[in-house]
């Protein structure tokens, strides 16, 4: 394993890279995995070093605001440029010019503008949970909640418009919420607590907004759609059928982009790579497989 940081407009941004634990095969290119949030620093995707297994090195890093990464609680520099500008910093600074571009939630998202604006192209996106349309966001969550018990979406109803968001209620109606639809493990594992512990949640509050706020904010009104066609990368579009966060947007994702394709994991919501773990490392491996071999043929 190897850690360090890059200096970035003033900013310091930390990565980790774990190498192939295996001989890689000829032609196996390297995995940059952006977390999602933003502000949930890279430890939430702390199954996919698993990777490294099929001899493809896994490249973490914490985006700024959050993990090991400068954090600062001024809001003016939270951007979409901003964490663009520093994931071209990082393919640039650790050499990945070819490399298959992993987006988790909100890092699917900057994946996505990412291919859409980089002068070398990803060899591939592969987008888990990923958001493209801002305010399906909320609407996912509305119909969630109405799966909840008659308490809990009462308790929400009452709390989020008020603004009450630490009154144990709305944190009970929410944890449960949590539990069945966005990680259905019991127990939670260990990385995602740590995650969630770790999480900054001025820089991710910047960008989003809180829930159903009167004037929404960046992202809450950001819509990829129309410039989802531009899309070159082959791109694997990978959904939980219980993704309280983001159910819904994978038919649009793949819609939209011209060489893609879906993989929907129907015991999952939004960790698929811990939830159905074995199905999903075979499925990504299969699909990276089939985008190198098509890249060295």
């Amino acid at each position: 394993m190897v850690e360090g940081g890059i200096s970035f407009d003033g900013f310091d941004t930390r990565y980790r890279i774990v190498e192939a634990r295996a001989n890689p095969a000829p032609g196996k290119l390297p995995v940059l995995a952006l977390h999602g949030g933003p502000g949930l620093p890279h430890d939430s995707l702390e199954p996919l070093a698993d990777l490294a297994r099929t001899g493809r090195p896994v490249v973490f890093y914490d985006q700024l605001g959050c993990g090991n990464s400068t954090r600062t609680r001024d809001p003016d520099p939270w951007s979409v440029d901003l964490f663009l500008r520093e994931l071209a910093m990082v393919r640039r600074e650790l050499g990945l010019d070819a490399v298959h571009l992993l987006g988790h939630s909100w890092g699917g998202l900057l994946a996505m503008e990412h291919a859409l604006e980089a002068d070398k192209r990803p060899a591939s996106l592969i987008l888990v949970g990923a958001v493209a349309v801002g305010r399906m966001v909320s609407e996912c969550r509305q119909r969630f909640y109405e799966k909840l018990p008659q308490d809990a979406r009462d308790a929400i109803r009452e709390h989020e418009p008020a603004g009450t968001f630490d009154d144990p209620e709305y944190a009970n109606a929410m944890d449960l919420f949590y539990r069945r639809y966005a990680c259905r493990l019991d127990p939670w594992p260990d990385w995602l607590n740590r995650a969630l512990s770790k999480m900054d949640v001025g820089s991710n509050a910047a960008m989003w907004g809180p829930p159903n706020a009167p004037e929404p904010d960046l992202l809450a009104t950001w819509d990829l759609r129309p410039r989802l066609g531009w899309i070159s990368a082959p791109t694997l579009v990978v959904a939980g059928r219980y993704d309280g966060m983001a159910a819904g947007q994978e038919q649009e994702i793949q819609a939209g982009i011209p060489n893609s394709e879906l993989a929907l994991f129907e015991e999952s919501s939004h960790y698929p790579f811990a939830e159905e773990r074995g199905r999903f490392f075979s499925t990504l491996d299969d699909f990276l497989t089939g985008v190198e071999t098509r890249i060295g043929s």
